[in-house]
């Protein structure tokens, strides 16, 4: 599966529903066909207890150990930190011993790489791999867009910080020219709207705003009870409300991400002729 892509979800604002995006995109993804690895690169570990692990510092494997073993040279064939979750994908657990990781990385060669160079000996298995990244513009982030083919925005529908977005494109600018040239902003979304959010005004300031220089994407992610009890629930949103709003919208959504992934594979194919 030479056509792996890698998709960086960030935000260095939290609370904007990142996890939970990361768990349902990747479940979407396999109900469309796809063979998905998803990646807690977080040293809080929401998406690793999401996925069933509720205390995830007992976990004897994580993401932590893999990059450890690429800061040292350490190569190895297998991969036991790879877990398998019940809806039909795989990942990759974190906790709090990636932020011991993420501040040795700074006397580390090539640090900007080193997620990358771990992922590389796991995604050909893959056709998605989603990285869950931690809110803020550290290292570890830098790692993950560094990794990146492209990076999807979640933006809550109430908070419109447009100097926040300012400062991860700035960001994802400075990877691009500096470390990872394939590096695209794959599209913003929006996540926890409600009613009272006149929506349409909402969604209108965002493509006014953002739209001249980046792609927002169409589907807007509700704020639902349901959606909220994601984290608790060991099951995504749809097995948990499958006919509810916020399934239909990650459906969508889902549709979205795979075509920007079509039109990207498509435009490869077209050069490779």
């Amino acid at each position: 599966m030479a056509n792996t892509k890698v998709i960086a979800i960030a935000n260095q604002k939290g609370g904007v529903g990142k996890s939970t995006s990361v768990y349902c995109i990747g479940a979407g993804l396999v109900a469309s066909g796809h063979k998905v690895l998803l990646v807690d690169v977080d040293p809080q570990g929401d998406l690793t207890k999401m996925l069933g692990q509720r205390k995830p510092h007992e976990l004897p494997l994580t993401l932590a150990n893999k990059m450890n073993e690429v800061v040292s040279g350490i190569e190895t064939a297998e991969h036991p930190e790879i877990m398998h979750h019940t809806e039909g994908f795989d990942f990759v657990p974190a906790n709090r011993s990636l932020s011991a990781v993420e501040v040795g990385l700074v006397n580390v060669m090539s640090r900007e790489t080193v997620l990358r160079q771990y992922l590389d000996t796991v995604k050909k298995d893959y056709d998605y791999v989603l990285l869950d990244c931690r809110p803020s513009l550290g290292m570890l982030v830098i790692n993950a867009l560094s990794a990146s083919d492209y990076v999807l925005i979640p933006v809550q529908a109430d908070y419109l910080a447009a100097e926040d977005m300012t400062e991860l494109i700035g960001t994802v600018q400075s990877i691009k020219r500096q470390i990872n040239p394939k590096l695209k902003v794959g599209g913003v979304f929006l996540t926890m709207a409600n009613e009272t959010n006149f929506r349409r005004d909402i969604v209108k300031s965002v493509r006014e705003n953002f739209g001249k220089h980046l792609p927002v994407l169409q589907t807007v992610i509700p704020s639902t009870v349901r959606l909220a009890e994601i984290s608790t629930a060991d099951k995504s949103i749809f097995l948990h409300d499958p006919r509810g709003k916020a399934a239909d919208a990650y459906r969508s959504l889902v549709k979205e991400v795979m075509s920007i992934g079509e039109k990207e594979r498509s435009r490869a194919s077209d050069l490779s002729r």
